[in-house]
């Protein structure tokens, strides 16, 4: 029991210690690879967008005539 114990105690620890190592070994990202992130999230936003629309946009008939309007 009081190795579990140890064991349990020792995981926030190891944690703090691996968080500590791997942010010593980030970087910033220059300009240019900002741009291209920036860029893919921007035309990621614009994809969910569209097909959230086209959802949208076959829904509202399917639900129309499932519901029928009244």
């Amino acid at each position: 029991m009081s190795e579990q114990l140890k064991d349990f105690a020792e995981l926030p620890k190891e944690l703090a210690r691996d968080g500590g190592a791997f942010l010593k070994r980030c970087q910033k990202p220059n300009k240019r690879e900002f741009i291209g992130i920036a860029q893919a999230v921007g035309v990621g936003f614009l994809v969910m967008g569209f097909v959230g629309f086209l959802v949208k946009l076959v829904h509202i008939p399917i639900n129309n005539v499932l519901v029928g309007s009244s």
